[in-house]
């Protein structure tokens, strides 16, 4: 595997503390999701819920919490790739695809990530319309200066960088907070919209955009890469606790992006469903009849702070995503500045061409074309990331398990049939046309998207296909294949069998390091084989027998004073016979035992005991010790 780091600068660079306090540990953890969750309340995400909270009330509410479940269910697998193989999705799809594959995945997720931006120069542009009165080219023209708000951050780290993200989500919150209180919506109504119904035919097509807009493509790859910020120790314990403080992260991050998406579906319903207003669907609407329906000019203010807060944070995140892609799919690797400096043009350069030539009426629409393109591109996101941990080669024994894999494909199966039929709809749209704008679409687009349904094909078929190649390869013999071989768990309870030799302080010692790197209990296990131990059993009491007991005590104290806790039992009668039985009684999971060191005939004439004793267990035997 190649040894590239995804973001290299930043990767490994916060330290996860020693100490086992909850919330500190949570704290050292918590942030990539909080960069991840501005991607699901970018201006993007405003055009969709204004027009559907304004067209029909709290009606589709459901399809935000929906939506919401899907991203936490995705999310918290691309932060399980992340942590477990140490490669984000683009490095991982790049590992298993064809390169031809991979560049046309790169493709598409930097058309992708220039439709997000696009959506998110829109967006800052029309905040700064709505604040200062900034006209719409001017204000995409200064948003390409944000390019050095995001080198300044890249350079002052990653926390910093989460910090600052943090302050923009909070203000977007307490924003949207005011704007319910002053919206006064409907209680019971918000409670009935939370039951899954499509009020007419057309509610499919908003509620398909809303799924489009939450559940964004390159925050997947975005959040495979940012886990890898944390310094995590990689052993199963320590990636256990990383991804348990993950998911905790990636709840609370995008039930905060699913209140702020709420905050707006339903200001749009108590402000502008209520009073007749259906047909809200821009932005500038939205914002130029919030005064006179609330009754207040603190509304509308807010309401384009918010928009400046999330078109901002929304570009930092996609620039991350933009380099993330890079790199990984095709192992190019730009300096940042420069990098921004691509990613802005692809998305300035669209929004400029459009308003001069449609006017700024026209925003409206290109915001919803930037959520169709998107659509495009997510199941090429979330097909791999499915298959990927799944894969038991890749991620190991955490790999998912059976009921999460069905929901991962229940939820990949709707986005797939969902925007395939959104996307079909638009294409249709576009052949319907007259002139050169449907001869466009029957000549170019139509070509184009068999060719990407095409691909999405492969990517779903592509472990079946991988697995014909392999059995039609013949096995090399002489070159076994491990790669299903996978760290064993951590024993939970070990056994040191005694005989009170010379080889006991070998069998001791192994036996107490391995319970201290497994930080489970040692038992000591020594047999009385006299005559009278052999009659009797444990009801004997005699000397030697009870001067067994304390030595074996003795050690169990001694092995205390480093740690090891430790405890003993005698058997009584043959070993062979009674060491299985004591070992089964009490969970033993490895017994070590000392090497006898007998050969030909005296192994003959006192017993190959340690073959005799393997044959009687299902569980791991160590034998410490010289032969000699």
């Amino acid at each position: 595997m190649p040894d590239d780091k995804s973001l290299s600068e930043v990767h490994s660079s916060v330290a996860v503390p020693e100490s086992r306090g909850f919330l500190r540990r949570l704290f050292a953890f918590a942030g990539p999701a909080y960069l991840v969750s501005v991607g699901y309340m970018d201006p993007g995400n405003w055009a969709t819920d204004i027009a559907a909270g304004s067209r029909y009330g709290y009606a589709l509410i459901w399809v935000l919490l929906m939506s919401n479940l899907m991203a936490v269910l995705l999310q918290s697998l691309s932060a399980r790739l992340g942590l477990v193989s140490g490669r984000d999705l683009a490095q991982a799809c790049r590992d298993r695809y064809p390169p031809a594959v991979n560049a046309a995945l790169w493709v598409l997720c930097e058309v992708a990530i220039a439709a997000c931006d696009l959506a998110e120069v829109l967006g800052s542009a029309i905040g700064l319309q709505l604040l200062f009165g900034l006209p719409l080219m001017y204000g995409v023209l200064v948003t390409a200066l944000d390019t050095f708000l995001i080198l300044f951050l890249h350079q002052a780290g990653i926390r910093k960088m989460e910090a600052f993200i943090l302050v923009l989500v909070a203000t977007i919150g307490v924003c949207f907070l005011l704007e319910i209180i002053l919206s006064r919506p409907d209680v019971p109504g918000i409670a009935r919209g939370f039951l899954p119904s499509l009020p007419d035919r057309d509610a499919l097509y908003y509620a398909i955009g809303i799924l489009g807009a939450t559940v964004m493509p390159h925050n997947l790859y975005l959040h495979s890469a940012l886990v890898q910020s944390r310094k995590v120790v990689k052993t199963a314990k320590g990636i256990h606790q990383s991804l348990k403080y993950n998911t905790i992260d990636s709840v609370v991050a995008l039930n905060i992006a699913f209140f702020i998406n709420a905050a707006i579906l339903v200001m749009a319903a108590a402000v502008f469903y209520r009073s007749g207003h259906t047909d809200v669907a821009s932005i500038q609407d939205a914002h130029k009849l919030l005064a006179p329906l609330v009754g207040s000019g603190v509304a509308p203010f807010v309401f384009a702070v918010a928009l400046i807060c999330a078109g901002q944070s929304s570009t930092i995140t996609g620039t991350l995503a933009g380099q993330i892609v890079m790199e990984g799919f095709v192992n190019i690797r730009l300096r940042p500045w420069l990098r921004r400096l691509v990613t802005r043009s692809l998305a300035i350069i669209p929004a400029v061409a459009t308003i001069l030539v449609a006017g700024e009426g026209a925003s409206g629409e290109l915001l919803v074309f930037s959520q169709v393109l998107l659509s495009m591109q997510l199941s090429f996101a979330v097909i791999p990331l499915i298959h990927m941990v799944s894969d038991r080669k890749r991620m190991g024994a955490f790999a998912i398990r059976p009921v999460t894999k069905a929901l991962a494909w229940a939820c990949a199966g709707i986005i797939v049939v969902l925007n395939v039929k959104l996307v079909v709809g638009e294409v249709g749209g576009w052949v319907a046309k007259e002139g050169a704008a449907g001869a466009a679409a029957r000549f170019v687009a139509i070509p184009v998207f068999v060719a990407v349904g095409l691909l999405l094909l492969y990517i779903i078929a592509e472990p079946v296909l991988s697995a014909g190649r392999r059995k039609r390869q013949p096995p090399d013999v002489h070159h076994p294949e491990i790669d299903d071989v996978e760290p064993a768990r951590p024993f939970r309870k070990i056994a040191a069998a005694l005989d009170f030799s010379d080889t006991d302080a070998e069998v001791l010692s192994r036996a107490a390091s391995i319970a201290t790197a497994n930080r489970c209990p040692l038992l000591l296990v020594h047999c009385v084989e006299s005559a009278g131990a052999a009659a009797m059993g444990g009801e004997i009491t005699d000397t030697e027998s009870q001067k067994d007991l304390d030595r074996l005590l003795r050690y169990t104290l001694v092995l205390g004073k480093h740690d090891v806790q430790a405890e003993a039992e005698l058997g009584f009668g043959d070993p062979v016979r009674v060491l299985p039985e004591i070992i089964k009684r009490h969970g033993v999971e490895l017994l070590v035992v000392g090497a006898h060191g007998h050969k030909g005939f005296s192994d003959w004439l006192y017993g190959s005991t340690i073959d005799e004793l393997r044959h009687r267990l299902n569980i791991s035997v160590l034998v410490a010790g010289r032969e000699s």
